[in-house]
């Protein structure tokens, strides 16, 4: 294990002052002098960001495999819808989806997706294709760094000997690796990248030091080298599994209040007066990082003959949400005298989240799907949801204007355009029955003779 004691806690690192330090590596030297370029490989919403970051010190090659999204980057576009224009300007970088434009650069990040497939085990396709690539333009003295997150080892048991038989060369010996895992939170405008403490590891003591320095020169919150490649990998997996274990919590709790007929969120309010109860909440758990993180932890502890009961029994209660909130809000329709196929509901939110347009894993639209094949005539409304995107993905048309009477309203995704609306526009919006259903408890004064649901 490295003996990393050190920390690099200057928040303000520039280009000149690493350049000015003493035994300063010829890595660093070259990219600061523009005599060297670094790449990033893969621009969803983590390459991206990063890429643009950098650019603004280095000569950089952003790739990405699809054409069209590179010609919107060209285009000052961000095909994620998370950044303005103006996050291109001043930048040196180069979009491209060609490879060879890989073969000049000394310094790669690697930022590609890694979901898991349709039995929840980790599909590591683009991640595997991404280091082949790069692999297949290594160079003696050239560093690479992975950013997607994975399981304890993957990078030295899977990415390390691509690395090697694509290129012919050893690791530690004529390149050097690292891991640094992503932590950027979509549709977060305070959490920014540049604000996040940067968790970084090497192969060996240089090379942590030197992928210390690079991160450095643009991670304001300063950077956190950790003691082995291993460690810095597990750091990541245990942020989102924590939270997956809490939110589970919730949402099983929320299951027994419901049963006991009294609301969650008056529970929550009442413990949470007690200075450290720890303020989580029920919820929809989805997206590419929390609903996907945790299947890589329970894989690696099957393959070391470890029972991980309480990871996988969260995601178990998490993944059941959906159907679970659907068999709610069919039961109360029918209590209300409406059969299925007579039933108007309007969904307001598509998204994974709140405030993004990523539908990657949307539990929302599983929620969706799950009403459908009961019967039940939906109407799916999203401001920041790109229709195509909603039909291609999951066969759902989503509107930006829903017109009608609804049966039941159901607020599962709080966007901002969302929080602008007061009771009377839900009023407006259903029939002589009102039922809304709430997931974030974010409506206010609510009226008697409405029935109205939360998580």
């Amino acid at each position: 294990m490295l003996d990393l004691h050190h920390t690099y806690s200057d928040t303000n690192v520039s280009g000149n002052s690493i350049l000015n330090q003493r035994n300063t590596h010829k890595v660093i030297t070259d990219l600061l002098t523009h005599n060297a370029q670094m790449a990033v490989i893969g621009l969803g919403y983590v390459g991206l960001p990063l890429a643009l970051e950098f650019a603004r010190k280095l000569d950089l090659v952003g790739f990405d495999i699809k054409q069209n999204r590179v010609n919107m980057m060209n285009a000052n576009e961000d095909p994620s819808g998370e950044l303005p224009r103006s996050a291109f300007d001043n930048r040196k970088i180069n979009f491209t989806a060609n490879v060879n434009d890989l073969a000049d650069a000394k310094f790669y990040i690697v930022a590609v997706p890694t979901p898991v497939d349709a039995n929840k085990k980790p599909n590591l396709n683009a991640l595997i294709s991404a280091t082949q690539m790069v692999g297949s333009v290594l160079k003696k003295g050239d560093y690479v760094v992975f950013e997607s997150t994975v399981y304890p080892g993957c990078t030295e048991e899977v990415c390390q000997p691509i690395l090697e038989n694509n290129s012919g060369l050893k690791v530690g010996i004529d390149f050097k690796i690292g891991y640094s895992p992503e932590r950027i939170n979509p549709g977060d405008k305070k959490h920014t990248l540049t604000k996040i403490t940067k968790v970084v590891s090497g192969c060996d003591q240089e090379a942590c030091d030197v992928i210390a320095d690079v991160y450095s020169m643009i991670i304001e919150a300063g950077v956190h080298p950790a003691t082995s490649i291993k460690v810095a990998e597990a750091s990541k997996i245990i942020e989102n599994t924590q939270r997956d274990i809490n939110i589970a919590l919730m949402n099983e709790l929320s299951m027994i209040f419901e049963k006991v007929g009294i609301r969650t969120q008056d529970v929550l309010d009442a413990a949470g007066t007690k200075w450290n109860f720890l303020k989580f909440y029920p919820g929809l758990v989805g997206g590419h990082c929390i609903g996907v993180d945790p299947y890589y932890l329970v894989h690696k502890a099957n393959e070391l003959g470890v029972n991980a009961r309480l990871i996988a029994a969260s995601r178990a209660v998490n993944d059941n949400m959906p159907q679970h909130v659907a068999n709610r809000i069919v039961k109360q329709l029918r209590e209300d005298g409406i059969a299925n196929m007579d039933a108007k509901v309007l969904v307001r939110g598509i998204t994974f989240k709140e405030d993004v347009q990523d539908i990657r894993n949307s539990k929302a639209a599983e929620m969706v799907q799950h009403l459908k094949s009961m019967g039940i005539n939906v109407t799916v409304e999203d401001p920041q949801a790109v229709p195509s995107e909603v039909m291609h993905e999951y066969g759902i048309e989503a509107t930006s204007n829903p017109t009608g009477e609804f049966d039941c309203i159901v607020l599962a995704v709080p966007h901002k355009e969302f929080n602008e609306d007061t009771i009377d526009k839900y009023l407006s919006m259903s029939t002589a029955q009102p039922f809304i259903f709430d997931f974030r408890n974010t409506i206010k004064d609510v009226p008697r003779g409405v029935v109205y649901m939360t998580l």
